[in-house]
């Protein structure tokens, strides 16, 4: 048996997963995340901000020290859209590679294309779905960038694309007044729409029966629509969103200030200022989806690009 983890930084959060790897089987031992906004400004400094660097360091730390504690043999993290776009990139990787050393030697934060980010989210988010559910079109929505990949069970990659549109770089970009003005409310529409008139020529969206969505906002939109009173992910692993119901979600959450979000203990308090954002990209994938498609829902997985990195990991030993 050997003990790996997985640890995945974006725009918005930082996330570490740790499993055991037996043989043919993976059990999950602890998941874990923290907002840390690394990714603030970058859209319009072209920089990390050195604050957002050093609440990333603690994070880490506090994930490296985790790991140690769980005698953690191997570990991989990526890196994805705040970094692809900084210019001083590096002093964030030095920092990644003097901590990940503590656990194997050498190791530091990789930069992955938005394919590579769409193939391990794909991995991880199929992972418990039936085979006739598919084809799927699984959706990654994070701060920067939103992966759309579509596949089959077997794993036949049909097409991937990495939008640069996320909940954290539509809210800096356009939506700057809490809440939104309904000009700023129809440009990050047409912002989305944009986007994802690209995503209809690259990606056969067409061809897909499931759409799955994955990362912060699908889950937590998952979590307000079942009225939990607490974040819950085996209530939110699989549940399904219908695009009708969805959309009156959706536009209470554009219309409201995020300290009345924040308000709701469903909502992570570093999530609450961005998911009108977040919110609005859904909203633009469900039009797509039901121009190009049949599907009339989401499906929701808390299983994602960590878990197609432990998968990795394991193939290797």
């Amino acid at each position: 048996m050997t003990r790996v983890a997985a640890v995945d930084c974006g725009t918005n959060s930082i996330r570490l997963l740790i499993c055991d790897i037996h043989g043919g089987d993976i059990t999950e031992i602890t998941r874990t995340m923290e907002i840390v906004r690394l990714g603030q400004g970058v859209d319009a400094t072209g920089e990390l901000d050195p604050a957002a660097i050093e609440r990333t360091r603690v994070a880490l730390e506090r994930y490296v020290d985790i790991m140690e504690f769980e005698q953690v043999k191997a570990v991989r993290m990526v890196a994805t859209s705040a970094t692809r776009d900084a210019s001083n990139r590096e002093d964030f990787f030095r920092m990644t590679g003097s901590l990940l050393g503590r656990i194997t030697p050498g190791a530091r934060a990789e930069v992955i294309s938005g394919d590579e980010e769409a193939r391990l989210s794909f991995n991880g988010a199929i992972a418990d779905l039936p085979a006739d559910q598919g084809p799927f079109c699984v959706i990654d929505l994070g701060g920067g960038s939103t992966e759309f990949i579509v596949g089959t069970a077997d794993g036949e990659i049909l097409g991937t694309h990495s939008a640069q549109m996320g909940c954290v770089r539509l809210t800096e970009r356009i939506l700057r007044a809490d809440p939104p003005t309904e000009t700023e409310v129809e440009i990050a529409r047409d912002y989305v729409a944009e986007r994802l008139s690209d995503v209809v020529k690259i990606v056969p969206i067409a061809q897909t029966k499931t759409f799955v969505g994955v990362a912060g906002t699908f889950t937590t939109l998952s979590a307000l629509a079942q009225g939990l009173e607490k974040y819950d992910p085996a209530e939110i692993h699989s549940s399904v969103l219908r695009f009708d119901a969805l959309r009156v979600l959706i536009q209470q959450m554009v219309e409201q200030s995020a300290d009345t979000r924040a308000l709701n203990p469903v909502i992570h308090p570093g999530r609450a200022d961005v998911l009108g954002g977040g919110s609005i990209v859904v909203e633009g994938i469900i039009d797509m989806a039901l121009a190009e498609t049949s599907a009339d829902s989401f499906v929701i997985s808390e299983k994602d690009i960590l878990d197609g990195i432990v998968a990795g990991l394991a193939a290797q030993l």
